[in-house]
């Protein structure tokens, strides 16, 4: 295969080679990965990270924050989705919920101080867009008053086409909104009927381009493949359609069918599912296809057209990864908000509680509805390090680990090298003398290789609740 951005040669994989990648795995938008999260850190455990970034500020500065805000209501259930979500039509259901996230707002305030730099904003879902106008005003005034959000900020939203229109979009716009994913999963008319969400392509067109027209700096289609009744043929049709309308950013996620632990995901019958071997066609023809319209792979799963600022950073070496995905901005601490939401604080990480009923009560008492988290440790630290630098740059000198975490990182890690020796007999990583290098091939299969780094999942053997890497 050549280099990500060119035309694709053939996987060059035996049948025993796909059987070995075709496991589950992280997609590693943290290390240790949020299943690794104990009650033991909770409420009281972040305030205090809190505050240390409080008095960080004091002494010499802190970064500016990353905020995410989670929507949790959808009108309609979608079958696959394994997002924290609350089925209504029940509109009047956002005021509580809004209320108890501008108490939630409030308490960050008074720990952190007024007017702190935000660089990133995100609302996620749910559907964002179940919220009326009005009451996306609303917040967005509040988060304005509350943070000092950077000129030049990157302020995404996640859009459900069905709950969109064209009018919708200028208003996001009007409230600076420059960035909106629109959820796709696929055009195939029989595939959106097995997983109860139908969107015409016509639907989706027609709100790209309005959101083109109304200045919208990136749009995001997020695609799925292993849905029911997808077929390589089918979803052929949709990677020539997506591509047809040109977004500047593509997703192309791998279905995690996981019943026993999404109750929505047992509507869908096992039988529809494709074959695995169906499932990898599919994923070398959508690369194909994709790379073909002028795409740039930018690392696990993701696209991005040359000129976009994912792009740029991927060929800049500028690339990072956090509970988003990629992203150009460097690693800077990540406040969420709302029912479920992740956040990360200096070495820590922390999850709000995942029902609205649990969400309010600690609210009501004047408490962060933090339930989860874990401090990092140094070993964490360091492999976090690893994983991340293999994950966006596909490369880990080993002399910088060294230096940055006073290992010798490969005395340290002598098992996982060992572990390193098929994935390079299968030519998915060079390991040399000072640097482990991803291959071109195996930038594709990117999950595999940092994997063997993760002391969690190495220790455990637990992966079932993760989608499969191919």
């Amino acid at each position: 295969m050549k280099m990500p951005g060119h035309a694709p040669e053939p996987f060059v994989l035996t049948d025993a080679m796909l059987r070995r990648l075709d496991m589950p795995g992280p997609r590693y938008t943290s290390y240790p990965t949020a299943d690794r999260f104990v009650e033991a850190f909770g409420a009281a455990e972040y305030r205090q990270a809190l505050r240390q970034r409080a008095e960080g500020a004091v002494v010499g500065g802190a970064p500016p924050l990353s905020i995410y805000v989670h929507i949790p209501f959808c009108e309609s259930l979608c079958y696959y989705c394994a997002c924290n979500k609350v089925i209504t039509r029940h509109h009047e259901r956002a005021r509580p919920y809004l209320d108890d996230m501008r108490t939630e707002i409030a308490l960050h305030v008074a720990e952190l101080g007024p007017a702190q730099g935000v660089s990133q904003l995100h609302f996620g879902g749910g559907s964002p867009t179940f919220l009326s106008d009005a009451e996306l005003d609303e917040l967005m005034a509040l988060l304005r008053r509350s943070f000092r959000v950077a000129a030049g900020a990157e302020i995404g939203i996640e859009v459900d086409p069905r709950t969109a229109s064209p009018e919708r979009l200028g208003h996001l716009a009007a409230l600076g909104f420059n960035r909106i994913s629109f959820g796709v999963q696929d055009f195939d008319p029989a595939v959106q009927q097995a997983v109860h969400r139908v969107q015409p392509f016509e639907m989706v067109r027609d709100l790209v381009v309005a959101a083109r027209a109304r200045g919208f700096g990136s749009i995001n289609t997020d695609l799925i493949y292993g849905l029911p009744k997808q077929t390589p043929e089918s979803f052929a049709r949709t990677v020539a359609q997506v591509s047809e309308l040109r977004p500047d950013r593509i997703a192309l996620y791998s279905y995690a069918h996981l019943p026993q632990r999404f109750k929505p995901q047992r509507r869908i019958l096992t039988v529809d599912l494709p074959h695995p071997e169906k499932r990898i066609r599919m994923l070398e023809s959508a690369i194909a296809g994709f790379l073909a319209h002028g795409y740039v792979y930018i690392g696990m799963d993701h696209f991005a057209l040359p000129d976009d600022a994912l792009a740029v950073a991927k060929r800049q070496g500028r690339l990072h990864r956090n509970f988003q995905g990629y992203s150009t901005q460097p690693e800077c601490d990540l406040i969420g908000l709302g029912v479920s939401s992740i956040g990360r604080v200096g070495a820590t990480y922390s999850q709000n509680a995942k029902t609205l009923q649990e969400y309010h009560d600690a609210l009501a008492l004047g408490e962060f509805p933090v339930v989860r988290g874990l401090a990092l440790t140094r070993d964490d630290l360091v492999r976090r390090a690893i994983i991340m630098a293999l994950m966006c740059q596909g490369r880990v000198e080993f002399e910088s680990i060294d230096l940055a975490h006073l290992v010798r990182m490969r005395e340290a890690f002598a098992p996982e090298f060992e572990r390193l020796r098929p994935l390079e007999e299968m030519g998915l990583v060079e390991v040399g003398d000072e640097a482990i290098q991803v291959t071109p091939l195996g930038w594709y299969f990117v999950r595999a290789v940092a994997m063997v780094f993760d002391r969690h999942l190495q220790a455990s053997q637990v992966r079932e609740r993760f989608s499969r890497i191919i």
